[in-house]
């Protein structure tokens, strides 16, 4: 899929993995439709893009079901059309299930899992219209296994890859192809800005995120450009990180049994 002259909606592109989709994108002359509820962010991706292609910035709460379906007739009175979607905002939550309250369980979900359902009913019709389209939903690694303490973040990841599996079958002959990513650690601000379920104590919530921010080894940027690249070569799914790709293979041999292996590492991890 060539890029060039296309236009390429991003949310969550106001930082982390969004925000270097955008600019892998815009350095192959893509124009760019960026979407997130940090305008100051938006600001920033905006400049890291270049002036070399379109820009518009727009900011938008995924989980705002009126703002969504209102959406499409944005972009397309600012772009003429759309042939990249790209659903990436998401949010984090830790603690366990029975930390968790409802309503953080179902925020998670507004944002995790309904916000790319909601983005891809509102822009199917824009992305019908184009000649080659794309569509490409973030997952996680957590969409490939769920260990303790991730029933919530898990739960939406798996929904996003068994969304985006059957929705490519759906679509599979058509001018839409589906892309379902599965990043690894990727150097965020995600653990930091996850939110943690009441009640848990402030020591335990530092050493989490410590713990978790250890894991997050790899560059955005590069994890933007592997990402890219699938979307050129129209993959169905594309693993980011040698780390993602050990669990996807690990998943595959002990299907069942790969949360006690998982367990065993994250202990030797925590030690050293």
């Amino acid at each position: 899929m060539r890029l060039a002259g296309r236009t390429a909606l991003i949310t969550g592109a106001g930082s982390g993995i969004g925000r270097a989709i955008a600019v892998s994108l815009a350095r192959r002359g893509c124009n760019l439709a960026l979407a997130d509820i940090d305008a100051a962010g938006l600001d920033e991706t905006a400049k890291l893009a270049g002036a070399a292609v379109q820009v518009t910035r727009h900011r938008l709460d995924v989980a705002d079901r009126a703002a969504v379906a209102a959406f499409p007739e944005v972009i397309a009175a600012a772009h003429g059309g759309l042939d990249v979607l790209v659903n990436n905002a998401g949010v984090a939550l830790g603690g366990l299930f029975e930390q968790v309250s409802e309503a953080d369980f179902e925020w998670l979900f507004e944002i995790n899992f309904w916000g790319v359902v909601r983005m891809t009913r509102a822009f199917l019709p824009l992305l019908q219209a184009s000649p080659q389209a794309r569509l490409v939903n973030i997952s996680s690694l957590f969409g490939l296994v769920a260990p303790a303490g991730q029933t919530a973040y898990a739960a939406s990841k798996f929904a996003v890859r068994g969304f985006s599996v059957a929705l490519g079958e759906e679509l599979n002959g058509t001018n839409i192809g589906v892309t379902v990513v599965h990043p690894g650690g990727v150097a965020t601000q995600i653990a930091n800005n996850s939110r943690i379920a009441a009640g848990i104590a402030p020591d335990a919530v530092r050493q989490g995120r410590e713990q978790a921010n250890r894991l997050l080894k790899l560059p955005p940027a590069r994890a933007g450009e592997i990402i890219v690249r699938g979307i050129e070569a129209q993959r169905r799914r594309v693993i980011v990180g040698s780390d993602a790709k050990f669990i996807a293979l690990l998943e595959r041999g002990l299907p069942v049994s790969n949360g006690r292996v998982l367990a065993a590492l994250s202990k030797v991890r925590a030690k050293g």
